[in-house]
């Protein structure tokens, strides 16, 4: 165990950047520094949260929670564990930003290296406080994808009409990755967190959505440089009952065969099934396709 002076020396080692700044300003000007996720005041308001849920969900049977720097399930896992004590408390987190289990993996809050992300709580470790509380409570964590994560976003835009960080939408992602089948039939309460998300951002998210949901797709086809070559392609895929969003001719780069020309095709589709019977139907009729990213 660390002496109290070398533990406060390693909590000030462990601190980013920013955080050491505000404590600097904090000493220098005798103020109160508040831990946005650590203090435990901010966890104890975050678990009225829990009190909520538990008055409004009698019947709760398991509650899934976004993890950041865990202040937020602290609070609540310790208000729904002791109104609900056999409701699960199901932590989620994105892939790239797994502090939480790092921390339950070593025993104790652990600085990790993140990656980009959608999930707004992208915290490279998680406060002591905060797990102190949560890690005996957490029956299960898992992680999510960022493909998942903007799925999720988009199904929430389209069925709640809810705007969402990524953070807000690991949750639901958890339970449309398949990794929760547990909790079918079950009632369960998806915490949704926030809606702090740039509209350029989200605007891109939406798009990655589609793209994962097989509602928008891209390839290349090989078509003759003839005239009626591109008519006879479009027709093709609008036969199938798919939407040309874009097109780009690349002769420049294309094959060997001068008489050749690659097609670029963005389209919309319903689905994987129905971009995948469009590329067979062009398939059928001798037009090569190939994937493009």
């Amino acid at each position: 165990m660390l002496a109290p002076v070398e533990a406060i020396r390693a909590a000030k080692s462990a601190r980013p950047p920013g955080q050491v700044h505000a404590h600097e300003i904090a000493k220098e000007k005798s103020l109160a520094y508040i831990d946005g996720y650590d203090d435990p005041a901010i966890i104890a308001g975050q678990g009225t949260m829990g009190l909520e849920i538990a008055e409004q969900t009698p019947d709760l049977e398991a509650v899934v929670i976004p993890v950041g720097g865990a202040g937020l399930i602290a609070g609540v896992s310790l208000a729904v564990k002791t109104l609900r004590p056999n409701a699960k408390i199901i932590a989620v987190e994105a892939e790239n930003v797994a502090s939480f289990s790092a921390a339950v993996e070593a025993g104790k809050p652990t600085k990790i290296a993140i990656h980009p992300t959608l999930d707004g709580l992208a915290i490279p470790q998680v406060g002591s406080n905060a797990f102190q509380i949560a890690k005996p409570l957490v029956d299960l964590a898992v992680t999510v994808t960022e493909e998942q994560i903007a799925l999720a976003i988009l199904r929430l835009v389209e069925l709640e009409k809810s705007v969402v960080e990524g953070a807000a939408a690991t949750p639901l992602a958890a339970c449309m990755s398949g990794k929760l089948k547990e909790l079918a039939g079950k009632r369960v309460v998806l915490l949704i967190c926030g809606g702090n998300i740039d509209p350029n951002v989200l605007s891109r998210v939406i798009e990655r959505g589609l793209v994962a949901d097989g509602r928008l797709g891209r390839f290349t086809a090989i078509i003759s440089d003839r005239p009626g070559g591109l008519a006879d392609l479009a027709a093709r895929i609008a036969s199938t009952g798919a939407s040309i969003k874009q097109v780009v001719h690349d002769r420049a780069f294309a094959s060997p065969d001068v008489s050749a020309v690659n097609v670029l095709c963005t389209v919309e589709t319903r689905n994987h099934q129905h971009l995948a019977e469009l590329r067979a139907l062009l398939k059928s009729h001798g037009v090569k396709t190939y994937d493009s990213r």
